[in-house]
């Protein structure tokens, strides 16, 4: 593995591992003694990787393990807003790496799809650490964990997973994808601004996003919500037009719903 140019010219760092348990809890390791980035954390293999709300994360090798250790992104009231960053940054860098050769594209919050099936995710973590500063005693560390399917996609899953290698000849591997992704971060960043710039991340991940328009349903822990999806708004909820009228939904897991299925297809 070795970062793009540009990651490299801001003093991004890089930390290759053959295996972990989970990049994501490595980083955290890394963090509470002393680590501050910016530094991608990527390995070969991980033996415990998981996604959001703790789900397992099948990690072979070939795969894309990665997280990204950032601070001074900001108040933490916009860590959030990175997961749309990252999803940004990823899908600029999965067309860099594979060209025309996959239709990709985001699904909210914090999926990657190709050809409407799951292909990655994006697990957003904040670790709050002592500054030693009496005006502002804690800071937040923000982990931005990336996975992608490169050579292998898990089986037996309730919904489709497809790896790169579907596409064909022109699949780049994770190596290659890192070192564009390493460079459409920097960028992404560089574009949000701490939140001043995310009306423009925003735009770019409206122009990306699955099922826009489309009637969808949002899965939360004690109700299943049906509505066409509006947009988001401007911290990154879900906004639906449901029969009872709009409906803000701040996390969820998104699938199309009955009546797009009839109708016979994904954006």
């Amino acid at each position: 593995m070795e970062l793009g140019s540009l990651a490299r010219a801001r003093g991004v760092r890089l930390l290759a591992l053959e295996s972990v348990d989970s990049t994501n809890d490595e980083a955290r390791r890394l963090i509470e003694t002393g680590e501050r980035g910016p530094l991608w954390v990527v390995a070969a293999r991980q033996t415990g990787g998981h996604g959001r709300l703790g789900r397992q994360w099948i990690s072979p090798p070939g795969n894309l393990h990665a997280s990204f250790i950032l601070r001074d992104f900001g108040e933490a009231a916009v860590a959030p807003q990175l997961g749309f960053v990252a999803g940004v940054a990823a899908l600029r860098a999965l067309r860099a790496a594979a060209g025309d050769a996959g239709r990709f594209a985001l699904k909210w919050p914090n999926d990657l799809l190709l050809d409407g099936a799951k292909l990655g995710g994006i697990l957003l973590e904040n670790v709050s650490v002592a500054t030693g500063d009496a005006r502002l005693p804690r800071a937040s560390i923000a982990i931005i964990g990336i996975g992608v399917n490169c050579v292998e996609a898990p089986r037996g899953l309730p919904f489709e997973a497809r790896a790169l290698t579907s596409i064909g000849r022109n699949a780049p591997d994770a190596a290659r994808l890192f070192a564009h992704l390493s460079d459409a971060l920097v960028e992404a960043l560089d574009l949000w601004r701490g939140g001043e710039g995310f009306v423009d991340i925003r735009r770019a991940w409206l122009d990306d996003v699955a099922y826009l328009g489309a009637d969808i349903r949002v899965e939360l822990p004690r109700e299943t919500v049906e509505g066409r999806f509006e947009t988001i708004d401007a911290t990154g909820r879900l906004i639906l037009a449901t029969r009872e009228g709009e409906r803000v939904v701040a996390a969820g897991d998104v699938s199309l719903g009955p009546r797009r299925i009839a109708a016979g297809g994904a954006a």
